[in-house]
């Protein structure tokens, strides 16, 4: 199923929402990508490829921390 212009812009928006609870919560999110699109979710004179382009940029900023091997060690439990 494909997206229409408004739906990627409303994701763009939901995103946008949780980059700012991730960097409320203190992550390092690494958006370079994303911000040297300069496309923002308001930016709604911008063409849909534009903006499928900055959720996936702005995806992986956020996800990337998710990934990275926590160095903290994990308590022996028994369920």
């Amino acid at each position: 199923m494909l997206m229409k212009k408004q739906e990627l812009i409303h994701l763009h928006g939901l995103l946008a929402e949780v980059r700012k609870q991730c960097e409320f919560w203190g992550e390092d999110l690494d958006l370079d990508s994303y911000q040297e699109l300069g496309v923002k979710p308001t930016s709604i004179h911008k063409s849909k490829t534009d903006h499928k382009a900055a959720v996936f940029e702005l995806t992986k900023g956020i996800t990337a921390p998710m990934e990275e091997p926590k160095s903290e060690p994990l308590a022996a439990t028994a369920d």
